[in-house]
């Protein structure tokens, strides 16, 4: 009788103690929860490569390298996950993995100088508003043809962005530099027109756009047949998403030997490549019923782009082929630069070119 008295008071005080734990678990719990952002900051990458390179600064590199990377990753697996550079962006219908990058903030008072020794002197023959053109079509570009008065798209808010010739890239510089694996062009999309494309994705999206961005290579292995296979791509992804209305072929420009041409401008004197839209119409005689509304909706963003960021596209080129824009009535190509700009001026461009595709289309 005397034992079973004993072991209930043993119970009691057991039953005591796991409660007492319980609640301080959970308190450390919601105080965990509630100072996370402070605990991040203190548990930095740099603090803990800090004490991680104290320790092992007296250590044999050679002997220990192995050991001390796996004690690393073993020790600050949250840290360097809640560190990293990279974010991951969620679309409707697309992940992307993008760069963090400041967004440029659209500025009504911005100075825009043209950048002379890179650049070639404009060649057009049509001025429609503030909206320069070279047509090169077969087509007389008439009043009608050119007003966009009554011009709109019946769904602007979401965007496919594509490229044909995925592997077109820039001259090399200090911040991205990378060795071509052929003319201009490479096979690493840190350095292409997709690093690009990554970036105004992430902008569009951060400004209430629905964005797909397709990374798929049709310049390679074979550049011939670009165009076809990207129209495959392009009617594959407009087949499951048929409300799709802008589409985007995102280019890089070359002229000439590619070492001096570099169409450029300076925004706030930062030097920022500009762009072209090239606009396709059936005068090749493929079906291409869409081609004067691909003109309207060139010229609507353009103009919008002259107002805010003057000088920032080149005068616009209409040409026979139909470069794929019979697919959507917002259809186009915009070419990002030429080869001798680098890709830190075009990332830029495209930081603008996001903050115009607002004003266009989501400013009511």
């Amino acid at each position: 009788m005397n034992v079973a008295v004993i072991n209930l008071k043993g119970l009691s005080k057991n039953l005591i103690k796991y409660i007492i734990f319980t609640f301080c678990l959970i308190f450390l719990i919601k105080f965990l929860i509630s100072n996370v952002k402070s605990l991040q900051k203190f548990f930095s990458f740099e603090a803990c490569s800090f004490l991680y390179t104290s320790f092992f600064s007296n250590i044999n590199p050679k002997e220990n390298e192995i050991n001390s990377l796996v004690i690393f990753k073993s020790s600050c697996p949250i840290i360097v996950a809640m560190n990293s550079e990279t974010k991951i962006l969620k679309t409707k219908d697309k992940v992307i993995n993008t760069e963090i990058n400041n967004e440029i903030i659209l500025s009504k008072e911005v100075t825009v100088e043209p950048v002379l020794e890179r650049n070639i002197e404009e060649n057009y023959n049509i001025i429609t508003g503030t909206t320069k053109i070279r047509n090169q079509s077969d087509y007389e570009m008439t009043e009608d043809i050119l007003s966009i008065e009554n011009f709109s798209l019946s769904n602007s808010n979401k965007i496919l962005i594509y490229h044909t010739h995925t592997c077109e890239s820039y001259t090399p510089c200090e911040k991205y530099n990378y060795t071509m694996t052929g003319n201009y062009r490479t096979t690493d999309n840190n350095y292409n027109v997709v690093k690009l494309g990554d970036e105004l994705s992430k902008l569009l999206t951060s400004k209430g756009f629905e964005v797909i961005h397709d990374v798929t290579y049709h310049d390679y292995p074979a550049y011939s047949g670009s165009y076809d296979r990207s129209l495959q791509t392009v009617q594959n992804i407009i087949n499951e998403n048929k409300d799709i209305q802008i589409v985007i072929d995102l280019h890089r420009d070359a002229v000439g030997d590619g070492t001096s041409y570099g169409p450029t401008v300076k925004i706030d004197g930062k030097s920022v490549a500009q762009m072209m839209f090239v606009i396709g119409t059936d005068g090749g005689g493929l079906e291409h019923p869409n081609w004067q509304q691909n003109v309207k909706n060139a010229i609507k963003i353009q103009e919008t782009a002259n107002k805010i960021y003057p000088g920032l596209f080149r005068p616009m080129i209409i040409r026979n082929s139909r470069y794929n824009q019979h697919v959507a009535p917002g259809a186009c190509i915009i070419e990002v630069g030429a080869t001798a700009n680098t890709l830190e001026e075009c990332l830029l461009s495209v930081g603008y070119l996001a903050n115009i595709l607002k004003e266009s289309f989501l400013s009511f």
